[in-house]
């Protein structure tokens, strides 16, 4: 199975089942991924080599605006798509098989999880992951150990407040707090 089949199947949204071929091919590309990130966290590397890195851990141009300060994990990478201007602090964590869009100028802070995979709730099919995409739009800030979860949108320019859970969509322009995360003003 190629990489795009792959990212194809993971977008589609339907369930992965335990022990298929594309739970197969999740399996290889989280070995390359680990591989990759091994580099970026543990050596120094100036600007041009963290893009490199990136741009082979995506499988994607990653633009030269980018910024990150390792460490930085992730355990695909293949369906990460980041806008210009993105900075990821040191420290996140990202899920991203059921894909994860980073608009332009948006920033993430220290010790964020964006999660893209849940696993089915029967506890017979247990195993299987279910797939669901997060977009976060242009010009959003995500603060420090804020974790966002599976098929979850961020508006333009939307905050999410320090250790948020975010759960649910948040709209442009708000700002959410709290566990679970609620919209607590407008901008």
């Amino acid at each position: 199975m190629s990489t795009e089949e792959f990212i194809t199947i993971m977008n589609s949204g339907e369930p992965i089942p335990a022990g298929s071929p594309v739970h197969a091919k999740m399996h290889e590309l989280s070995q390359e991924a680990i591989r990759i990130t091994m580099e970026i966290n543990n050596s120094y590397h100036n600007h041009g080599e963290l893009i490199a890195l990136m741009t082979e851990l995506t499988g994607r141009p990653v633009h030269e605006s980018f910024g990150l300060f390792p460490p930085f994990y992730t355990d695909c990478g293949k369906n990460i798509r980041m806008g210009k201007r993105v900075f990821i602090n040191s420290g996140c964590k990202f899920q991203d098989q059921g894909g994860i869009t980073i608009g332009d100028d948006v920033l993430v802070g220290h010790n964020c999880v964006i999660a893209t995979l849940n696993h089915a709730v029967e506890p017979e099919r247990r195993a299987d992951m279910i797939p669901a995409p997060v977009k976060i739009g242009d010009k959003v800030w995500i603060g420090a150990n804020v974790t966002i979860l599976q098929g979850v949108t961020i508006g333009e320019g939307a905050i999410l407040a320090a250790g948020a859970v975010v759960t649910r969509d948040v709209p442009p322009r708000a700002v959410a707090a709290g566990v679970p995360a609620r919209v607590i003003k407008l901008i």
